[in-house]
């Protein structure tokens, strides 16, 4: 790669889920050792900006992408594709692809050596979703995964070599909010909402949220004091049906959980560090980026037994594999939670900085071998 290194990563929302956080926080550690990198997105719906402040030395391209009523999943999803393939415009070194939207629209775009990282591996019944979560793993050039076991499902699954550049995450930020000068912010947390274990990421069928309900309502039996409270789930898909399936079963079970939404970037440390445990019972993952961020407060992490999470969390966190598992789990947490294993989750966030993810980055992209329309 040219001395001279200009860098497009590409995501494909603006909206804070782990790959659109990953993108950022890459962007400007690449930034912070001289390159030259634009970071190009969809505007949703009129969004113009990124849910965070992006450093300025990283330029950001936000392409609109008008909300159409009735349009279905699939039809989006091929506008997204063709709206951004046709707005990608600039020489770069390396294109970046986060995603199977921004991987299909640069190969839209006419775009070759593309790189893609592949967060983790969805199954999609979606037609038009299937299609483009294939293509976006078979048509890249080279692929960067945030984990082996993710690595592993490339090789055996369609035979891909990947280089495994595992996520950062602002330890030092979730620390600062479970620190004196964060005292207030948990403090107006606590008061709203008393007690909590803490789920990030909304309400949908990756992130377990069934079996975290049927598990709540077992907890509740020892401990009716404590909330469950959920956050974030901005996505481009659609899982109202999900939704209405949780929301069934919650009233079922006799429980209301408190589902904030989406929480503005600047408060969500201090209700990451408020919680009495982090609940991550995901059923596929890449990484678990909001349990890293719960490590780095000093939360206890109960997670899924799932072979990525066994790979990132071992010793900083507690496996839970059904309901009544995660029930106990976060029991423990609530009732005597592990010295240890908090200071081994702390330890650990301090080591995945997003300065050396940046560095083995630039490695890979020197490796990669000239020429291509970029």
């Amino acid at each position: 790669m040219p001395t001279a290194e200009r860098v497009a990563l590409l995501t494909y929302s603006t909206n804070p889920r782990g790959g659109v956080v990953h993108t950022l926080a890459l962007a400007e550690a690449l930034a912070d050792r001289g390159v030259d990198v634009t970071v190009w997105s969809l505007g949703r719906g009129g969004d113009s900006a990124f849910f965070r402040p992006v450093d300025p030395r990283v330029a950001v391209r936000l392409v609109p992408l008008p909300e159409i009523d009735g349009e279905s999943v699939g039809e989006r999803v091929v506008r997204s594709i063709a709206v951004l393939g046709a707005a990608l415009e600039g020489t770069y070194d390396v294109v970046h692809a986060q995603d199977c939207i921004t991987a299909n629209a640069a190969a839209a775009a006419g775009r070759t050596g593309v790189v893609r990282t592949v967060h983790h591996i969805d199954h999609f019944t979606t037609p038009e979703l299937a299609r483009c979560h294939e293509r976006a793993i078979r048509e890249p050039s080279a692929h960067v995964t945030v984990s082996a076991a993710v690595a592993a499902e490339l090789r055996a699954g369609w035979g891909i070599t990947a280089t495994v550049i595992g996520n950062g995450v602002d330890a030092a930020r979730f620390a600062a909010a479970a620190g004196p000068a964060g005292a207030s912010g948990r403090a107006a947390w606590s008061a709203r909402l008393g007690r909590y274990v803490l789920a990030v990421g909304g309400i949908e069928p990756r992130k377990g949220s069934l079996a975290l309900l049927e598990a709540y309502a077992l907890l509740r039996r020892e401990h009716p004091d404590v909330a469950l409270v959920v956050a974030g789930g901005e996505t481009v898909f659609d899982h109202r049906a999900y939704r209405a399936e949780w929301e069934a079963r919650a009233a079922a079970l006799g429980v209301a959980p408190v589902v904030l939404g989406p929480v503005d970037d600047a408060l969500l440390p201090a209700l990451v560090a408020a919680a009495s445990a982090f609940a991550f019972p995901s059923t596929k993952e890449g990484f678990g980026l909001a349990a890293m961020e719960a490590l780095a407060a000093g939360v206890p992490l109960v997670v899924s037994d799932l072979p990525v999470l066994r790979e990132t969390f071992t010793g900083a966190a507690e496996f839970a594999a059904d309901p009544p598992a995660l029930a106990a789990a976060l029991g423990r947490a609530l009732t005597a939670p592990d010295p240890a294993r908090r200071a081994a989750g702390r330890a650990l966030a301090a080591r995945c900085t997003w300065s050396g993810a940046a560095d083995r980055h630039l490695d890979f992209y020197r490796s990669l071998p000239p020429g291509g329309h970029r």
